[in-house]
């Protein structure tokens, strides 16, 4: 395992030098050459260590053909970064050579009005059409993850007739999943699905009508992503037929195409909670665009730990009397913003799957605080024992132990609610309720142990 990353490692660096090469002598059949040596993660690794002009090169000496197979190895944050660094003309050429449903995703990513240009300088309208068609649709409902082309034949059709439209047309449906036939009445709704071992083994004078699986289950065009999960979860097919309101076909949503949008949603919700706003980074991205994204998180980050700061300096007699709450501080605000984060994940989750409204306040309170009770307890108790076993002081043990208890119940309420304060404002509960937690917790901490050992110093003497 270790010879094979020494190996690729090699490989990268290699292939980084010629490219190199190829890019300044606008070469573009040797940079091919190059690029095929690789495979797909190794392109990946390769076009991340490239500068922004050069990258921007490669695509264009490759040709649109070329330059979409390579762009269809990339991270799809790659792929944006580079076609957002294209004309418009240039950047339609090689999405357009691209599947509809990952050319639609790239446009996603870019502003509304460089979309629209880059779909407007498709020159074949057909395509143009299917391009806008899918990208019209929200992103992540049913409409915005399906696949076109399903192979589709009128219910009066015969046996005989489909197997010879499907050995007349082999070429072009060659590039489909053909696992199962769509039968369509004459305004187009779907009536039924054909399995194709049905159809092979089934006399040719039979019409299809008669072989169908009648009224399949199916998914409406603006059924969102979370819905969908659970359909897929509940349902293990590969695939379901995508209608509208009026029962038309409109093409396949694949159960793999779910699973990647619900693992992306997932991983920006990820980055977003971690500081990294817009939820997308990468360390090719230009550093002034990647300390920007950072700084617009931390920075406010700075206001908010010097007020929790303040309030160790307003009891500061208190800690020198009681050396002892130095130790307990960090522990208390730590545990009880980790409890905190645990109520912040299930909200975030619950609001997501649409289990949960940002007006259901008394519920995420009734849940949430009565959890909070009783890890609130638990963890004083064990805490509050560690400090009177450490320091032969039960009183700085009930202090501790009150102020975990106490502050834990707080941190389980804040998480729980925060976020729907936040998603009723319009505002994005992944990114900021981390940081207002944080402080909270902090905050309340910090108050509580100094609060109460100031009120029983005379009690903690010594400690």
């Amino acid at each position: 395992m270790e010879t094979e990353t020494v190996e690729t490692k090699e490989n990268v660096a290699l292939a980084l030098r010629a490219l190199s090469v190829t890019i300044e002598n606008r070469d573009g059949p040797a940079a091919l050459e190059i690029i095929k040596t690789l495979d797909w993660e190794d392109q990946r690794r390769a076009m991340s260590r490239l500068s922004y002009p050069d990258s921007e090169t490669l695509i264009q000496i490759l040709g649109s053909e070329d330059a979409a197979k390579l762009l269809s190895h990339l991270a799809e944050a790659q792929a944006v970064d580079i076609i957002e660094s294209l004309s418009s003309e240039n950047a339609a050429e090689i999405l357009n050579e691209l599947p509809t449903e990952e050319s639609t995703n790239i446009l996603r990513e870019l502003s509304d009005e460089d979309a629209e240009e880059i779909i407007a300088a498709v020159s074949d309208a057909e395509d143009r059409a299917e391009m806008q068609r899918i990208w019209d649709y929200d992103d992540g409902v049913a409409g915005s993850l399906m696949r076109g082309g399903p192979v589709t034949f009128l219910q009066k059709s015969t046996v005989g007739e489909v197997i010879t439209d499907l050995g007349e047309h082999a070429e072009d449906y060659s590039d489909r999943d053909v696992q199962y036939l769509y039968v369509l009445d004459d305004d187009g709704v779907l009536t039924g699905v054909l399995r194709l071992r049905d159809l092979v083994l089934s006399p040719r004078h039979i019409r299809v009508q008669d072989l169908m699986i009648p009224d399949p289950i199916t998914v409406i065009d603006t059924m969102p992503l979370e819905e969908l999960s659970d359909v897929f979860e509940k349902k293990k097919y590969f695939g379901l037929p995508v209608v509208d309101l009026a029962g038309k076909l409109l093409g396949v949503v694949p159960r793999d195409a779910v699973e990647h949008e619900t693992a992306e949603e997932q991983a920006g919700m990820f980055l977003q909670a971690s500081g990294i706003v817009n939820g997308e980074e990468l360390r090719s991205m230009p550093l002034r665009e990647r300390c920007i994204k950072r700084l617009s998180w931390l920075a406010p980050n700075i206001v908010l730990n010097i007020a929790a700061a303040s309030i160790i300096a307003a009891n500061e007699a208190t800690l020198q009397e009681v050396i002892a709450l130095a130790v307990f501080l960090p522990i208390v605000s730590d545990m009880s913003g980790c409890s905190g984060n645990q109520a912040v994940a299930v909200s975030i989750r619950e609001l997501t799957l649409g289990i949960l409204r940002p007006g259901d306040y008394w519920r995420v309170i009734i849940k949430e605080g009565t959890v909070g009770i009783i890890n609130g307890i638990v963890l004083g108790l064990i805490l509050g024992s560690i400090a009177t076993l450490w320091k032969g002081n039960v009183f700085l043990g009930l202090v501790v132990f009150t102020a975990l208890s106490l502050n834990t119940i707080l941190s389980v309420l804040l998480g729980g609610l925060v976020p729907l304060f936040l998603k009723r404002m319009k505002v994005d509960p992944a990114l900021a309720s981390g940081p207002i937690l944080t402080t909270c917790t902090d905050m309340c901490g910090f108050l509580l142990v100094l609060g109460i050992a100031s009120s029983m110093l005379e009690k903690l003497a010594g400690v």
